[in-house]
This record gives C-alpha cells, sequence and structure tokens, in this order.
C-alpha cells in the first residue's frame, strides 16, 4: 500500500465535497501586469488591537517615514502596523472600518508628503540568521496570511508539533479575483524564495504548490522556479487541481491533496500539515532578506465599471474611494463595491475605508453582471444549499436556528465549521441570503463569548480583591493584637489602675445620661456624676440649701407675725424667734445631712459643728426676763427719793436696749444683704464665700451679744429700782462689766466654732486662733476684775456721775471688744489661707480682693453698731440729766 508521501509524488488527488462551478470573469484582469497607482493625499491605517495587545508608539503631529512601525508590543497576537508612505500623524480617531457593518476603528491618519521616503532598511543573509532570528524579523514586519483570513504567520512558523506537509495555496478560486496568478506568473522566483524559507524554519517532508488548471501560465512560471531552487530534489512539488470552488479553502485544499479531514474544531498543525499563501511567501521574502515591512499586497480592482481593471500594488492603508478614482470607476445607481469576490466578499456601505492586509479584491460591477438583490422567499426545503456545502454542514437547520436567534443551537450543528463559501447562497431557488445569517449568528456567538470571558476575568478580579480585603485584615487584627499584647506586656499597675478608673468614668458618665432620660433628679445626678475631687462636696451643698430653705421660712415667720411697738420685748421676741429658727433649721439640715449619701469626714465634722451652734442658740433662749408685773411691784415699795433714780435707771435700760435691739436688726440685714451681694457675684467662688461667711458670722456674734447685753441690763435695771443707789450703781458697773465680758467670750466663742468650720484638719491654725480667743478673753476679764476694784471703795455719786462712769467705761470695754475682734480676725485669715490648698485652688486677685472687701464691710459694720450704741446710751442720759 502506497504512503501518502508516495501518493503525493505521483499526484495523488482526493475529491473534496460539495462546491459549485461559477461563470469565471478572470480575464478581466489578468491579461495586464501587475501596476502602481499614484500616491494618496492621506492613508488610514486601523490599529484595532491598541489597548489589548499592543500600545501606540507615535501621537498626532509626528513625521513617519515609510515602513516606520506605528505599534508596539509583546503579546504573541500582536501584528504591528507600519506608515505606508511617508507623512505627518494628523489624526488618531475611530474611522469607519472595511467591514460589511462599518463600526468604527481606531485609526491613525496620515497625511503623504508625496515623497514616498523608506526608513532605514536592514538587509541580511539568509545563512546569517537563525531560527528565532527569522521567525522575530516576520512577526516584526507584520505579516499575516494574504488569502484573506489574515492570520499571523509568525505563529504557523513556529509550531509546537513535527511538520510533514507544507502546502502553497495558489488556487485562488474565487470568479473574479486574479491577484495570486499575476503574482506567480512575475515573481516566481521570490515566491520560490520565500517557500525556501519555510522550508528552513519547518523542515518538512514534502512541499506542494497547488495551482488550480484554470491557471496554466502560473503553474509553468512556478515549476521553472522549482526546477531553479536550491531545495532537495524531489522535496518540492507543482500540483495542479480541478477547479472548483471553494477548493482554494484550507481545510478544502488539504482534502484534495492528502485525502484528510480536518477534525471540526481543530487545526491543520495537528495533522502535521501547514498552509501557506504565494502571497504570504511573497512576504517572508521581502522582511528576512530585504528588511520590509508588510505595506503593500497586490489588488484585483475589476468589474464591468471600472475603465482600467488589472492587478495593483497598493499600500496597506490606502483609501478605497482613491482607487476606484484611479482606476476611473463610473458608478451606476445603486452601485455596489464589493471587497473580496463576488462569492465570498462583502458590499461596503462606505467607500472611504482602507485597503488591509488580507483585502484581496474591489469588485464594482454592473448591473448585467450581478443583478438587484432578489426578494426573500420562504423555504421550500430542496436540500440543495446542503448537497452544495463543502463543510458537509446542515445550511437549513442553520438557517431556522440562525432566523429565530436559537444561537445556541445553531452552534451545536458546528455553525463555526462554516467557512462562508456562500454556495448554499449561489445554489438557493428561494434567495435566502444564507450566509448573512449564518455571520450574524456567528457575530451574536463572539459578542456572548467575549462578554462570558470579561465577567469571568471581572468575578476573577472581584475574588482577588476580597481575598486581599480578608488578608488585609486578618493582617491589621493580628498586628492590633500584636500591639495590644505589647502594651499590656509593658504596663506597670499606675498604668492599669488608670486604665481601669477611666473605664469607670466612663461607666458614671453612660449612668447619668441614663438617669437624665428617665427624670432622675439633680441632686441624685449630681452625686452619682460627680468623680473629680475639685467639686464642692456633698455635705456642703446639703448645708447651703439647708440654709436656704432656713431663710425662707424665718422670712416668712416674720412676715407673719404682727410688729411691736414696745422696744425691748418685741425685739428680744422676735430675736428669740429668729434664734429658735436658725436652730431648728440647722437641725433640720444637719438632719438632711444625715439622710443623704454617706458623708465624708469633712462633712461630718461641720455637720457636728452645725447642731452645737444650735443647741447653743436654744439654751441662750431658755433664759426667761423677768416680768414687767415683778418689776412693777418691787418699784412700788420704793420710796419717793428713790423713784426718780430708778425711773432714771429705767429709762437709760430701755434707750439701751431699744437701740441695741435696733442696730442688731439692722446689722443682721445688713450683713445678709453682703452675703447675698457676694454670693451673687462670687456664686462659683467657693472660698471667697467661705471668707464672707466668717466674717458676717462675727459681725452676727457681735450683733447678738450686744442685744443680749442690752436685754441684761434691762432686766437688771429694772429689778434694781427697790435697791439703794449706789447698789443700784454698783451693780450697773458690774453688770456692764461682766457683759462686756460675756461678749467678749461670746465673740471668742463664735470665732472659735468659725475657726473650726474653716478648717477642721490644720491643727496648728486652730491653735493660733484659740490663743488669739484665750487672750482676748482674758483682757476683758482684767478690765472688768480693775473697773470692778475701783468703784468698790467709791462714794455713791448722783446719776449723773454715775452715768459719766458708764460712758467713761464703755469706749474701754468697746475698744477690748475691738481689740478681741481685731485679733481673732487677724488669726482668721492666716487660718483661711493654711486652709486653701487643702480645700480648693489658689484664688485669684480679683477674687482675693472681694473677698477682703466683704471682710472690711463686716468688721466695720460691727464697729459701727458698737459706736452707735454707745452714743445712743450717751445721749439717752444726757436727756435724762435734763
Amino acid at each position: 500500500m502506497l504512503t501518502l508521501l508516495d501518493q503525493l509524488d505521483k499526484g495523488t488527488l482526493w475529491r473534496s465535497p460539495g462546491g459549485i462551478h461559477p461563470p469565471e470573469v478572470k480575464f478581466l484582469s489578468n491579461t495586464t501586469p501587475i501596476g502602481q497607482l499614484p500616491l494618496a493625499s492621506t492613508y488610514l491605517v486601523p490599529v484595532p488591537q491598541v489597548g489589548e495587545n499592543c500600545t501606540l508608539a507615535v501621537k498626532v503631529g509626528d513625521s513617519v517615514l515609510k515602513g516606520t512601525p506605528l505599534t508596539q508590543g509583546t503579546s504573541i497576537w500582536h501584528l504591528p502596523v507600519h506608515a505606508p508612505t511617508s507623512g505627518t500623524i494628523v489624526a488618531i480617531e475611530p474611522r469607519a472600518s472595511n467591514h460589511a457593518s462599518a463600526l468604527p476603528v481606531n485609526t491613525c491618519v496620515i497625511a503623504a508628503d508625496g515623497k514616498d521616503t523608506w526608513c532605514e532598511l536592514v538587509q541580511n543573509q539568509l545563512d546569517d540568521l537563525s531560527h528565532q532570528q527569522i521567525v522575530d524579523k516576520v512577526r516584526s514586519a507584520g505579516i499575516a496570511g494574504m488569502g484573506g483570513a489574515a492570520f499571523p504567520t509568525h505563529i504557523k512558523l513556529n509550531p509546537v508539533s513535527e511538520i510533514d506537509l507544507v502546502i502553497i495555496n495558489g488556487v485562488e478560486c474565487e470568479p473574479y479575483i486574479s491577484a495570486d496568478d499575476r503574482l506567480m506568473r512575475e515573481y516566481s522566483r521570490d515566491i520560490l524564495a520565500g517557500i525556501g524559507i519555510i522550508h528552513r524554519l519547518l523542515t518538512p517532508k514534502r512541499i506542494v504548490i497547488a495551482i488550480e488548471d484554470n491557471k496554466p501560465e502560473a503553474a509553468k512560471a512556478m515549476q521553472a522556479a522549482v526546477s531553479q531552487s536550491g531545495l532537495p530534489a524531489g522535496s518540492i512539488r507543482v500540483t495542479v487541481i480541478p477547479t472548483k470552488y471553494p477548493s482554494g479553502g484550507e481545510k478544502q485544499l488539504i482534502q484534495i491533496i492528502t485525502g484528510r479531514e480536518v477534525p471540526s474544531g481543530a487545526i491543520p498543525a495537528k495533522l502535521g500539515i501547514v498552509v501557506h499563501n504565494v502571497g504570504t511567501a511573497y512576504a517572508i521574502h521581502q522582511a528576512v532578506t530585504q528588511g520590509k515591512p508588510l505595506i503593500e499586497r497586490v489588488v484585483t480592482v475589476t468589474g464591468k465599471n471600472v475603465s482600467k481593471p488589472g492587478n495593483y500594488w497598493l499600500p496597506i492603508g490606502t483609501p478605497v474611494d482613491h482607487v476606484l478614482t484611479a482606476t476611473e470607476f463610473t458608478p451606476e445607481p445603486d452601485q455596489k463595491v464589493i471587497i473580496g469576490g463576488p462569492m465570498m466578499g462583502h458590499a461596503l456601505a462606505n467607500i472611504q475605508v482602507p485597503i488591509l492586509k488580507g483585502t484581496n479584491c474591489i469588485l464594482v460591477p454592473s448591473s448585467q453582471e450581478i443583478g438587484s438583490t432578489p426578494e426573500e422567499k420562504a423555504c421550500i426545503r430542496c436540500g440543495e444549499c446542503a448537497t452544495a456545502c463543502p463543510a458537509l454542514l446542515l445550511p437549513q437547520q442553520l438557517f431556522w436556528h440562525a432566523k429565530a436567534e436559537e444561537y445556541d443551537k445553531a452552534a451545536s450543528y458546528n455553525l463555526k465549521d462554516c467557512i462562508e463559501c456562500g454556495c448554499c447562497s449561489y445554489v438557493c431557488p428561494s434567495d435566502i441570503p444564507l450566509v448573512e445569517y449564518y455571520r450574524i449568528a456567528k457575530s451574536a456567538l463572539k459578542q456572548a463569548a467575549d462578554e462570558k470571558q470579561q465577567a469571568e476575568r471581572a468575578k476573577q478580579r472581584f475574588d482577588a480583591r476580597l481575598a486581599r480585603l480578608e488578608e488585609e485584615k486578618l493582617a491589621r487584627e493580628a498586628k492590633a493584637k500584636e500591639a495590644s499584647e505589647r502594651r499590656q506586656a509593658s504596663m506597670t499597675g499606675t498604668d492599669k489602675n488608670a486604665v481601669a478608673e477611666a473605664m469607670a468614668r466612663i461607666a458614671a458618665k453612660k449612668a447619668a445620661a441614663a438617669q437624665a432620660i428617665t427624670g432622675e433628679s439633680i441632686t441624685e445626678e449630681s452625686s452619682v456624676t460627680t468623680t473629680d475631687t475639685t467639686e464642692v462636696p456633698k455635705g456642703k451643698a446639703a448645708v447651703a440649701a439647708a440654709i436656704v430653705r432656713a431663710k425662707a421660712k424665718r422670712a416668712a415667720q416674720a412676715n407673719a407675725d404682727g410688729t411691736d411697738t414696745n422696744g425691748a420685748e418685741t425685739d428680744s421676741a422676735r430675736t428669740d424667734n429668729m434664734v429658735n429658727v436658725d436652730a431648728n433649721d440647722s437641725i433640720s439640715a444637719t438632719d438632711a445631712i444625715a439622710q443623704e449619701a454617706p458623708l465624708s469626714q469633712k462633712d461630718k465634722v461641720a455637720a457636728a459643728i452645725a447642731r452645737a451652734k444650735a443647741k447653743k442658740a436654744a439654751q441662750q433662749t431658755d433664759t426667761v426676763p423677768l416680768e414687767p408685773t415683778e418689776t412693777a411691784d418691787s418699784t412700788s415699795e420704793l420710796s419717793a427719793a428713790d423713784d426718780k433714780k430708778a425711773k432714771v435707771a429705767a429709762a437709760v435700760a430701755r434707750a439701751k436696749a431699744k437701740k441695741a435691739a435696733q442696730q442688731a436688726e439692722t446689722a443682721a440685714s445688713d450683713i445678709e444683704v453682703s452675703n447675698t451681694e457676694i454670693s451673687v457675684s462670687d456664686v462659683n467662688d467657693a472660698e471667697a464665700i467661705k471668707k464672707a461667711k466668717v466674717a458676717a458670722a462675727v459681725a452676727r456674734a457681735k450683733a447678738k451679744k450686744a442685744a443680749q447685753q442690752a436685754e441684761t441690763n434691762t432686766e437688771n435695771g429694772l429689778s434694781q429700782t427697790a435697791t439703794p443707789a449706789v447698789d443700784s450703781t454698783a451693780s450697773v458697773h458690774a453688770d456692764v462689766n461682766a457683759d462686756a465680758e460675756t461678749a467678749v467670750n461670746a465673740v471668742a466663742t463664735d470665732i472659735e466654732v468659725s475657726i473650726t468650720d474653716v478648717s477642721v484638719n490644720d491643727a496648728e491654725a486652730i491653735k493660733k486662733a484659740k490663743v488669739a480667743a484665750a487672750v482676748a478673753r482674758a483682757k476683758a476679764k482684767k478690765i472688768a476684775a480693775a473697773s470692778a476694784e475701783s468703784k468698790t471703795d467709791a462714794e455713791i455719786e448722783p446719776v449723773d456721775e454715775t452715768q459719766t462712769e458708764a460712758n467713761v467705761t464703755s469706749p474701754s470695754i468697746a475698744a477690748t471688744l475691738d481689740t478681741a475682734t481685731t485679733e481673732a480676725e487677724a488669726v482668721l485669715p492666716s487660718v483661711e489661707s493654711a486652709a486653701e490648698p487643702i480645700e480648693t485652688a489658689p484664688l485669684s486677685s480679683d477674687e482675693l480682693k472681694k473677698a477682703r472687701i466683704a471682710a472690711t464691710i463686716a468688721k466695720a459694720k460691727a464697729k459701727k453698731a458698737a459706736l452707735a450704741q454707745e452714743a445712743n446710751a450717751s445721749s439717752d442720759s444726757s436727756v435724762t440729766n435734763d
């Protein structure tokens, strides 16, 4: 049995299924040599792969030479394009494509300068180049399949499998096209040189040049070139095949030459076969030996409406309208301009489109050659399309699914194996444009595949993004955990306590906010949210509130009680009521404090002092004055001689008591007003308020003691009206001295209480204050003893002399009081200043000034009250003597 190579050597041929025999019109163009057309003014070079596999190497305004690369890239599918002539890049913009759809494609617009100057070309000797260098040169030249498919040639020249057979396609089965025929006639040696390069790269066992029998001149020229070539004898031969359309198809030609059928979806290289066009072989020779890129090709311009039909060397990018103008095209109404042959070509919607690397024919037929497109009729299911199909498909089934837009079902009938030869449309009696339906279905499937591929790529990018974000999140968490562990490891006990305190404060603030929403009281909210050590203690706030309530209650009772004009008794009663109210309010304030939340030690001491003051005031009110009736009974028993003196003494005592009560009332009201002013102006200054309160306490003590002294004098004066004048006078002096001592002692006691209130924890300051108070009491006792001793042995003097002595003695007592008060008050500031760092922050100069002014006002009022008391007593005595 003969092998495939033996059958090839004998010239054995096989029949291909299907096919047709349309009338040939090659004579219009194959009778004249390949010519040249004038340069166009503008060239359009499409760069559809920019952005996918390559980038632009030029920009608008650049000057380019003939053969200059316009794109660059590294992808295996990248085919660079070159400038077809010298000129300037005037635009890079979308222009209509050389396609039936005329969809825009990115295009470089070159304005030709008319010089057609080549760029620098590098010529090489074939023996000096390696296989890879040859492939690189073919690739850099941008050579693609010239038969119409425009498949990258460098991929075919570097197959992954072993190649046994190389077929050079010179069939050119289209009825009008003669470009390959003229090329083989005129450039047979160059074609054989290109075939020699292919043989060197692929080293096949056999090379077959296939030519139809309707091209006898081309077959002779190629046979002569083969005989003169340097290829091994017997490795290459020219085979003439019968004329039949579409025997020029790749798969059909393989089946005719070898009898093998290429499987569906496979490529001929899997069978060890590679097919190249004769024009491709010529371009390979030009690129490798002369360094010329693929910038021009032979194009057949034919049709009865062209005055100069023939084959021309046309630069890639030449506008079709320029070619037609140069060949004296005379259009008819509804004229069709077809790119390719009448069987596989497509009509142009716009002739402002360029010549491409796969363009081999421009056909402008007359109406006699190709009539108008007939109306489509219903399919009669004759089956002629299936008989004519060279790919052994079912065109009728493909048509039904394509028309119904059931593209998936059409694909299941091997739609992709359709070579769009047009045989089915040619034989269809219903004039159904079957190929157009198939093209639309193929485009839809290709678009769906592209969208699916884009969606898959987008999904991969999205998954990668999610994975990246998750990794970043885990890295951040690990980093934060590591930093936290480092902080905890380096954290001391103090830092941990600070953190715990901060967390406690945050929890307290949240609790306070929740209580504010539920309407908790201000006092409870303050007790919860108060965490700062500089705020006012809870006990003092309660004491202040209790004092305010006591003042309000006292004012209400004072308004409710009727005012009496009986002098000392009414004033004394009012004073007693005020003392009782103060005591009760102090007790209630103390009770209120006790009912509050647990107090600090300082607050408990303040509460104890308040209770002591209240008890003292209550004890003072327990002393019941003598009834006026008893005084009246004693007075009735007096003699007439003593009646005058008794009345004088009583009048003096009543006047003193009245004036003392009025002064005490005035001083108390003034002190309250002063305290109110101070609290308004310095309500936020706790230290200033405290100092003012100390001064006010001293003043109130002076006023109260003065009132009690006047009341005691009144009672003693009334009780002594029944005694002799000498005893009355001595008693008056003794009482006055005793009252002075008592007043001084009371002032000293109140000062001690105030000092204790100011600072409980400052023992040294309290000691100093107590020493000052003891000194004051000693001075008062000394003065009282001296006065009593000097008057014991003295004669009983008239009332005038007694009054004079009283007036003389009073200033010394007042001076003693003032001295004691001054000394005590001199100690108080030191006590207060010593207590400042404990209770509050240092005061500003303005705040200290206000506090000192308040204390000075209180001292001045106290002194004024004492002086007014003495003056009133002197005036009363003088009036009585008169």
